[in-house]
């Protein structure tokens, strides 16, 4: 294993994700990892999850893999929940927290929003460096607590933003999102091929109207909020 594709927040936009999938299969990836939220904003959340579980050889849980399971009266979550099947819920409930691995001797740690929980959200352009450094933190939830060695890069989604900072902590990437990206779909591809490890940043164009036909076609409960987002990056915040 020494090219990874790093794929996050694909919120239940089928055209983005196959897309994203086509442009991996060329580039000869050894393996792709998917940093959680496969549902929620977009209308195909189950035919996403059936992707990600074929293609994607590691898969962890996002914040709305997570409250998409909850009890809720807000209609918007109720659609995307009636367009899940019972073995969608069982498989996004069965998704660890992390994923952890050693690439030329670096320790590479992958979540989807903090080491602490998949609703921390942490954006170096909004919050102090001592906040982004915490992202290096063991913890509970990363099964590190009592460890003593900490990660070399870290790998997150959540935010939808692609960034590359580095801290003499070590390296932070956020891999963007390939559902919600304003320009493109985006992901990262991790490379150790040559002995060292280099991170590149794929923007894959994909047709968005096709996209918003078929939430209309589906009769999809907050088009209007998923048009805005698609095309506007204008998020909703969504609450039970």
């Amino acid at each position: 294993m020494s090219k990874i594709a790093i794929i996050s927040d694909i919120h239940g936009n089928l055209t983005a994700l196959e897309a994203v999938l086509k442009d991996i299969e060329k580039r000869g990836v050894d393996q792709i990892f998917c940093l959680g939220d496969l549902v929620g904003k977009g209308p195909r959340g189950s035919e996403c999850i059936e992707l990600v579980r074929k293609h994607c050889h590691k898969v962890i849980r996002g914040n709305w893999d997570v409250f998409i399971q909850e009890e809720t009266d807000n209609e918007i979550l109720k659609w995307f929940q009636n367009h899940l099947t019972e073995e969608d819920f069982n498989y996004l409930a069965s998704l660890p927290f992390y994923i952890e691995f050693e690439l030329n001797g670096k320790l590479i740690r992958c979540f989807h929003a903090s080491p602490r929980s998949v609703f921390e959200r942490i954006a170096p352009e909004y919050h102090p460096k001592e906040k982004c450094l915490s992202l290096f933190e063991n913890s509970e939830e990363t099964e590190s607590l009592h460890s003593k060695r900490t990660p070399d890069i870290v790998f997150y989604g959540d935010i939808h933003m692609t960034l590359l900072r580095s801290y003499e902590t070590g390296i932070l990437c956020n891999v963007g999102s390939v559902g919600l990206d304003l320009v493109d779909a985006t992901y990262v591809i991790v490379d150790g091929s040559y002995g060292t490890n280099s991170i590149n940043f794929v923007r894959v164009p994909y047709d968005r109207e096709a996209e918003l036909r078929s939430a209309r076609e589906l009769g999809m409960v907050g088009y209007e909020e998923y048009y805005k987002e698609i095309m506007y990056d204008q998020f909703m915040e969504m609450k039970n």
